[in-house]
């Protein structure tokens, strides 16, 4: 009761009209409007009677009118985010029908009907057809079925006179251009229109939701290996942009048809091996140095520098791992090089300024962010002695040529430029190949970055985001960025996010989202923190003082709030030490209880004081101790104080120290805390912003939900039609693993992650639960072998090519596990990643060259055929 739909025309000018709609006794709702345009966009909404939108779509309708009619009856249904249409009409369609043109419809006066149908289709050689209850629709007769001209991607129309004194029934079907035959109709009832007998009227049915059969929607299967670990016969001891093209064909040979790759953008803050970690960015735009090829500049390296150039070229090349140091340190020197060479034909290059100029709003920052951050050699802009805070008008003179810091400004500046040059070349040859490049989207930014340079307020600069902890570690994870300040975002419309996902659309045609639960609560901790145990959910419904009291817990904040010591705890954690570390570290209370003293009393502190005065084995143990604590408390913009559970509250040793009665009460709020009173919130917050961003882009998004996974996840990524990950061993159900046949469509799945061990390493970590999956999920008897043997290998590729969901992205080197001669020797230097390291190196190269696996015939063609096989051509 109280509620009614609206409808919303967006009128040229950004203005938006709205117009109620009435209800109707036949159940549909209807709307007379007044409009005089060649095409509409328009959206529903559902409001109560005092105007607040209960719910709205989120895909706009699209309509063009032919112009030889007065009047049109528009049939249309509620556009779910969630229809095939909306999510799958996207840019790995317009790769896959490359070459597609716009066909035109005819609309004369004598037509009553125009049927429009979103249905996007990725076989080239299908098309849609309409059949019903009429001679014009061929009376359900199969070849007599009426074929739909694709006026645009995805879009299907024919205009049709049709009887005018019978109800229309009708459905969809597909045909096989090949073959010139109907393969198959639309399932479930009929569709129906009403007869229309206006001599100036044209009734639109602009239908949605195609009832595709599993077999007919889009699937794909892929290969997902970082850049920067491609080896090819010509590389610098790192994978760079042309390599892509290599890895390209090989895709082609094998029916691979989607390259997942990990975030391509410059992480350089000090020039050592920590810059490294792909997902700690100096510039959400700005793209890594490390993946330009020397070779492939505009300008050619100085002859004088060719011999020195290729000795250390191939000295990197043949190293098993990346040395980041070296290899970043030789490309800046040969770059460097080849700009003063050719300093002033770059300088009037009209690319390079038209580049400049296209791009200015975060290539002038960023080029100055670099002048600063190599001047006083830290990208920390606090300890900066100009310039600490950004000032546009301040910077601006950084780009005239008087500036003392010009020259360096512009290297940068086209440094960037080469990238973008040989990044979209490598695009467009994937792109010709009709293959589509998937994405990395970190979910947080660089402490000490452009973005956090320029635009502090959109940060919460005074705390760290991380993870809780998982099957990774039981510390949780500190990321050491800053959280966002969504209020902020909010205000402008979420530009910063809108202009971020319109930059990664020039190269990408689908996006995975690392850490898509960020977009619902971060975790966050106070920078006194270093580990992410210390940690809470923001935003989160807190607890107050008053529901402790309600609960009958006897709140107190030293107690709860500070490190727990007691004469056991310190024997427990020192030993024979304990007189040693407490007379260092702690205030004796003569009554068995000890704390922190004030130089120590936070993990922060801690760390820093063990950078100057090493402490061996006790460092670990007292920043554990640290984190012996029962509730986090938070001071709220009011500044009031409320307080959030510690995570694993029950395996603190503080906890162990309660009376039964208050275990019981703080297990109860726990339990409530972390698993009911949240997902309303969440839910709402999530809805608040990624509508709004993924409305931005024509990508296909994927999330990343691992880990500590609320019910309104899945709710939101279901309702906004977002792909889920499904890494087999992974699941977020309480079981041991996934199975893949389990997945439903709208799932990303894979063996294995970067993250992860692989699937050769994984099978030595338990012996029992190896000999478990090998029975009852590989179907093998007997006892497991000590190694993953290929065939095994194969089994598990299988098993994730043979199943419902949309993509299945395996790391490559889980191919190359399938083949005897292919597989690493050594499989512990295939892994990429370790969470629970941190910082961590990452430097894992192919063993073997992009090139060697294009000759690789038997191999090849093993992977084509089961792609092929498994319906992801």
């Amino acid at each position: 009761m109280g509620e009614k739909l609206q409808l919303l025309v967006m009128e040229e000018g950004g203005e938006v009209r709205n117009h109620f709609l009435n209800y109707n006794e036949n159940g549909n709702w209807d709307a007379e409007v007044d409009y005089f345009s060649k095409a509409i966009s328009y959206k529903y909404q559902l409001v109560n009677d005092g105007g607040t939108v209960l719910d709205e779509e989120f895909s706009l309708h699209e309509l063009n009118f032919p112009h030889n009619y007065q009047e049109f009856i528009i049939f249309d249904v509620w556009n779910n985010k969630n229809f095939p249409e909306n999510y799958l009409n996207n840019k790995i369609l317009k790769n896959k029908l490359s070459g597609f043109k716009n066909e035109k419809i005819s609309v004369l006066k004598k037509h009553t009907h125009l049927f429009r149908l979103e249905a996007p289709i990725y076989h080239p050689n299908w098309k849609i057809v309409l059949l019903g209850n009429n001679d014009a629709l061929g009376n359900w007769e199969y070849l007599k079925a009426v074929p739909m001209l694709q006026t645009d991607f995805g879009i299907w129309e024919v205009a049709l006179e049709l009887p005018t004194e019978q109800i229309i029934q009708y459905k969809y079907g597909l045909l096989n251009t090949d073959s010139g035959q109907v393969f198959d109709i639309e399932y479930g009832d009929n569709r129906w229109a009403l007869p229309n007998a206006e001599k100036n009227s044209l009734q639109i049915k602009a239908d949605h939701f195609f009832k595709f059969k599993a077999f007919e929607m889009y699937h794909a299967a892929g290969v997902a290996v970082p850049v920067f670990a491609l080896k090819s016969e010509n590389g610098f001891g790192v994978g760079e942009f042309p390599d892509l093209k290599i890895l390209a064909d090989w895709a082609k040979k094998t029916n691979l048809s989607i390259l997942q790759i990990l975030p391509i953008n410059d992480t350089t803050a000090n020039y050592t091996w920590t810059d490294s970690y792909p997902y700690a960015a100096i510039s959400v735009y700005a793209l890594h140095p490390q993946y330009l090829s020397i070779e492939k500049l505009d300008f050619s390296l100085p002859d004088n520098l060719v011999k020195e150039y290729n000795t250390l070229k191939a000295k990197l090349n043949a190293l098993p791992l990346i040395d980041y140091e070296q290899m970043i340190s030789g490309k800046w020197n040969y770059v460097k090089a080849v700009f003063e060479l050719n300093k002033d034909k770059i300088l009037k290059d009209r690319s390079f300024k038209k580049f400049i100029k296209d791009n200015e709003e975060w290539l002038l920052p960023y080029s100055a962010f670099c002048v600063q951050r190599d001047k006083y050699k830290t990208p920390n802009f606090n300890d900066w002695k100009t310039h600490k805070k950004y000032i546009a008008g301040k910077i601006a003179p950084f780009f005239t040529a008087k500036s003392k810091d010009f020259d360096t400004t512009m290297l940068h500046s086209w440094v960037q430029y080469q990238l973008h040059l040989q990044l979209k070349d490598a695009i467009d040859y994937t792109h010709g190949l009709g293959i589509s490049v998937k994405g990395d989207l970190p979910i947080g930014i660089y402490r000490y970055s452009v973005e956090a340079w320029t635009e502090p307020e959109l940060f919460g600069m005074n705390f760290q985001a991380g993870a809780p902890p998982d099957q990774f570690t039981d510390l949780g994870q500190n990321w050491e960025f800053p959280t966002y300040n969504w209020e902020a975002m909010k205000e402008d419309g979420y530009r910063w996010w809108k202009n971020r996902f319109k930059a990664l659309e020039q190269y990408f045609d689908a996006m995975r989202i690392d850490h898509i639960l960020g977009f619902f609560r971060i975790w966050r901790m106070p920078m006194s923190a270093t580990q992410g145990i210390l940690g809470y959910f923001y935003p989160a419904v807190p607890v107050k003082m008053e529901e402790f009291q309600a609960r009958n817990i006897p709140f107190n904040e030293d107690r709860y709030c500070k490190p727990f010591i007691n004469d056991q705890i310190l024997w427990d954690y020192f030993g024979d030490e304990r007189d040693a570390i407490h007379n260092q570290f702690m205030n004796n209370h003569f009554n068995g209880t000890y704390t922190f003293k004030e130089e120590f009393n936070t993990q922060r502190k801690l760390s820093d004081y063990f950078k100057e005065n090493p402490q061996g084995w006790a460092e670990s143990k007292l920043i554990s101790l640290c984190a012996n604590v029962l509730f986090l408390p938070e001071e709220t913009r009011d500044g009031a104080v409320v307080y959030h559970p510690r995570f694993n509250i029950n395996k603190t040793k503080s906890y162990q120290y309660l009376s039964d009665g208050e275990k019981n009460a703080i297990d109860d709020l726990y339990v409530d805390y972390f698993f009911k009173r949240q997902d309303g919130l969440w839910y709402q917050k999530a809805m608040e912003t990624l509508p709004v961003i993924l409305n931005s882009t024509d990508m296909l998004i994927c999330g990343e939900d691992l880990g500590l996974v609320p019910d309104s996840v899945p709710q939101v990524m279901d309702r906004l039609a977002i792909t889920a990950l499904k890494v087999q061993r992974m699941p977020s159900e309480n079981i041991a693993w996934y199975n893949p046949k389990n997945a439903g469509y709208m799932n990303v799945v894979t063996a294995s992650s970067h993250d992860s061990s692989t699937l050769r390493q994984w099978w030595h970590e338990d012996r029992i639960f190896t000999q478990e999956y090998f029975n009852k999920q590989l179907g093998q008897s007997g006892t497991a072998p000590w190694n993953l043997e290929p065939q095994l290998a194969e089994i598990i590729m299988k098993q994730h090519l043979y199943n419902d969901a949309m993509l299945a992205i395996f790391p490559l080197q889980e191919f190359l596990a399938t083949d005897q001669e292919l597989a690493h020797p050594n499989p512990d230097e295939e892994r990429i990643n370790n969470p629970a390291v941190f910082p961590h190196y990452w430097r894992y190269r192919m063993h073997l060259n992009v090139e060697d696996l294009l000759k690789k015939d038997d191999f090849n063609n093993k992977i084509s055929a089961w792609v092929k096989d498994s319906n992801r051509i």
